[in-house]
């Protein structure tokens, strides 16, 4: 297997800068809670001194408030995976329910742009497919913030919806599936970069036709690239230098197909977790009639305001997940 030190794509620079933004948004809040902590537990001191009511008053309010802060520095911290600091690209599309699925798939839309919104995300609507009477068939979005992409990737399965559907002149009641998936935002073009340390080149005589020159010339270049292991020879040219110049294009393109297999399978892998979009699939039930109940089947967490949660609160369902998965505060595996 190739070793993945030797690749550069032409976004490295943006990636380390992202990299390091995402750390400052650990480091620097963790920083800040320590003093607010220490500063609390000083006025504490003070107060068992001296009391004083409105000092107490203020000790409470900044109580409540480290343990507010306290509380999504926690989350954070839970997000440790290879990808979690990246941007996040949101993949919506209708399933089952025809123009009210359509019109659901809208709907999720909404919600997390207004996510996006509360955290101030940047959204980037990069493909949009409108549905025939309303809604959209599917949308994919590029939300552009810290550790987006750990933050929506549980958001990742089927989510169903319940309630009297607006499309139905008898005022019946409906379920429909909308799919969301989470990819990483990664550069997908491939720019190999080849570091002298990484080539053994060898040169020898080219054999077959070629007279008096082709035996006494050591024209031909073999050139072993030694994290990949790949070898790549050329003996067509009479000069070393031109074998040279054909065997190192040979290598990169035969790195370049090492590194576009790898993400395609990458991105097989992840397509592969898809579920299908129906009934019993789904890993979150919205029902808005005949009682309002947003319930994660994963987690079994239920919060009563639907509306609330349309709106973009989706922060404790998100929470939930992360403490429940391997790794997380339970260290559970999440269905």
């Amino acid at each position: 297997m190739a070793d993945p030190a030797f690749w550069e794509r032409p976004d490295q620079a943006r990636d380390i800068v992202q990299r390091v933004k995402a750390l400052k948004t650990t480091v620097e809040p963790y920083d800040r809670l320590a003093e607010r902590i220490q500063s609390a537990l000083e006025l504490t001191e003070l107060l068992q001194a001296e009391p004083d009511a409105g000092m107490a008053a203020e000790l409470d309010r900044d109580a409540e408030a480290i343990e507010t802060d306290l509380t999504a520095f926690e989350l954070r911290a839970l997000l440790s995976g290879k990808d979690d600091y990246r941007d996040a690209q949101l993949e919506i599309s209708a399933g089952a329910g025809g123009t009210e699925a359509q019109d659901w798939a809208q709907m999720l839309m909404r919600m997390y742009t207004r996510w996006a919104e509360r955290r101030g995300y940047s959204v980037d609507v990069l493909d949009l497919s409108e549905g025939e009477e309303a809604g959209i068939k599917g949308a994919v979005l590029e939300i552009h913030g810290p550790y987006a992409y750990g933050f929506l990737h549980p958001e990742t399965g089927v989510h169903r919806l319940v309630r009297i559907s607006p499309f139905d002149a008898n005022a019946r009641r409906h379920t429909s599936f909308a799919s969301v998936f989470v990819y990483p935002v990664v550069n997908e073009e491939i720019n190999i970069e080849i570091r002298d340390d990484d080539l053994k080149i060898d040169v020898y005589r080219a054999s077959g036709a070629g007279g008096q020159h082709v035996n006494k010339t050591s024209s031909a270049v073999r050139i072993t690239h030694t994290p990949s292991g790949i070898v790549v020879a050329s003996q067509q040219e009479r000069s070393q230098f031109k074998n040279k110049a054909t065997a190192m294009k040979m290598l990169k393109n035969r790195l370049y197909q090492l590194e576009a297999d790898r993400q395609a399978k990458q991105k097989a892998a992840l397509d592969a977790t898809k579920a299908d979009v129906t009934f019993g699939s789904q890993i979150r039930s919205y029902v808005f009639q005949p009682y309002t109940m947003v319930n994660d089947h994963r987690t079994e967490l239920k919060i009563p305001d639907v509306h609330r949660v349309m709106d973009g609160d989706i922060d404790p369902f998100i929470e939930a997940y992360l403490k429940r998965r391997p790794g997380g505060a339970n260290d559970t595996a999440a269905a």
